[in-house]
């Protein structure tokens, strides 16, 4: 299902019978440390702004209304959430200071927790695998977690030539560099995971 059209006005947005909006998705949104997205009147500087906007399938403002509207099912289920790039630009263009950017991290974080499936299974692939390499190595090893990105995704060819400009000049190393205080590192993953099971 799809979110209904936006007409001239986006405000004037109405509820199709298909859609069955949740006031529970809501306070949910908002227990989860999400802002008060009920400030946002639609004004579209956050799409205006979004260097991605073009590549989701609903714009920033588009999520916000939705998740106004209690629209759960549209919200969670977007390529918008997983798409976002966390840059900040929506949240600094906010007139009335809605931290957009850490909303659409909540939603994610919604999402794996009522295990809906992402639309983008490829984002949060790389994300878990980037969180593993520093958990293991006390930083990312760079050719480590692209093969397993690569055996993971499926998409052992794409960017061949890009990986091999980066090995050619030495910037992805054999082996992983080795630090200090990995254990330390090892030590806030396992608290953390404690902390949020």
């Amino acid at each position: 299902m799809s979110l209904p059209t936006a007409p001239q006005h986006p405000v004037a947005w109405q509820v199709q019978s298909a859609v069955r909006p949740s006031s529970e998705f809501v306070e949910l949104v908002a227990r989860s440390g999400a802002q008060d997205v009920g400030r946002c009147y639609q004004c579209r500087k956050c799409t205006n702004g979004c260097p991605l906007a073009s590549e989701m399938d609903l714009k920033p403002n588009q999520v916000m209304r939705a998740v106004q509207l209690g629209l759960q099912q549209e919200v969670l289920g977007s390529r918008t959430i997983w798409i976002c790039a966390a840059c900040q630009t929506c949240t600094t263009r906010c007139p009335n200071d809605i931290d957009i950017a850490h909303t659409m991290d909540v939603l994610r974080q919604l999402c794996v927790r009522l295990g809906v499936t992402p639309a983008e299974p490829n984002v949060v692939r790389f994300h878990r695998l980037f969180l593993d390499s520093v958990r293991r190595h006390g930083r990312v090893f760079e050719l480590g977690m692209i093969a397993r990105y690569k055996l993971a995704s499926g998409q052992l060819t794409t960017d061949m030539k890009l990986g091999w400009e980066l090995f050619r000049r030495g910037k992805l190393n054999f082996l992983p560099d080795r630090i200090t205080g990995t254990d330390e590192v090892r030590q806030i993953f396992k608290e953390t995971m404690e902390r949020t099971a």
